[in-house]
C-alpha cells in the first residue's frame, strides 16, 4: 500500500485544515462541514491525477482538438454519518462516479472505554468489478471502520484499483489498513497524519468527533 501524506506540500488546503482543527471554528456547523467538502475536493483532484487517461475528441464552435479524459469507472465509497459532506466533496468532482455507502460505527468494549470494536450494519453499493473504487471516511484512528468497510465493498467485486482517503490519520490506523489490504493495489491519502490517540480512541491533536461537529452530538 502506497501512503501519501498531503500535509507534506503547502496548498490551500492547510486552510482549511487549520479552520476544521479551531476549536472557535467548530462553533460554526456550516463552515465544519463545508471545509470538509472542500478538502475532499481537493484531494478528488490529486487522486484524479493518478487515473488512466486517453484522448477524447471534442468539437468547438470554432473548431476540433483532442482533450485527455480519464477512462476509469469510478465508485465513490463513503462510512455514514461522518462521510457524507467528505463524500460530496469528492462527488462534486467526480459528478458521474457511482456511489456506495456503508455504517460502520465503534463501540467501546469495555467499561472504560479504552477498547474499541467496529460494527457494521447497512451496505448498499454497485458492483466494483473491474472499476477504480475511491473509498472515503474523515478519520483512520484505529483503522477498524476502513478495514470492514474495505472488505464489505469487495464482496461486490475485484476493483481495477483502490484508493482510500482520509482528512486524518494515524500510524497504528494506517498499519491496520496496510495489514487489511494486503497486496492489493492500494493507494492512502490523507491530508494529515497525526501523532497517536488518547485513551479512548480519539486521534490527538485531531479535531474532535467529525460526524458530532458536522451533525450534532449523539446519544
Amino acid at each position: 500500500m502506497k501512503t501519501i501524506n498531503l500535509s507534506e506540500q503547502n496548498s490551500v488546503m492547510n486552510r482549511f485544515m487549520a479552520e476544521i482543527r479551531d476549536i472557535n471554528y467548530q462553533q460554526n456547523r456550516l463552515l465544519f462541514r463545508k471545509n470538509i467538502e472542500r478538502i475532499g475536493e481537493y484531494m478528488a483532484f490529486e487522486i484524479s491525477k493518478a487515473l488512466t487517461y486517453a484522448d477524447q475528441h471534442v468539437v468547438t464552435p470554432l473548431g476540433e482538438l483532442n482533450i485527455p479524459q480519464f477512462t476509469d469507472e469510478i465508485v465513490v465509497a463513503t462510512v455514514l454519518r461522518a462521510g457524507l459532506p467528505f463524500h460530496q466533496g469528492f462527488l462534486n468532482v467526480f459528478d458521474h462516479a457511482d456511489n456506495a455507502f456503508i455504517s460502520a460505527f465503534r463501540m467501546y468494549t469495555n467499561r472504560e472505554h479504552t477498547e474499541v470494536g467496529v460494527h457494521t450494519e447497512y451496505i448498499a453499493s454497485p458492483s466494483v468489478e473491474g472499476k477504480t473504487l475511491i473509498i472515503v471516511d474523515p478519520m483512520l484512528a484505529t483503522g477498524g471502520s476502513m478495514a470492514a468497510a474495505y472488505e464489505a465493498f469487495l464482496k461486490t467485486g475485484k476493483p481495477k484499483c483502490v484508493h482510500i482517503a482520509c482528512v486524518i490519520g494515524t500510524e497504528e490506523g494506517i498499519s491496520v489498513v496496510e495489514d487489511a489490504v494486503k497486496d492489493a493495489d492500494v493507494t492512502l491519502w490523507c491530508a494529515a497524519i497525526d501523532p497517536g490517540m488518547n485513551e479512548h480512541k480519539y486521534i490527538v491533536p485531531g479535531f474532535g468527533d467529525c460526524g458530532d461537529l458536522c451533525y450534532g452530538e449523539k446519544l
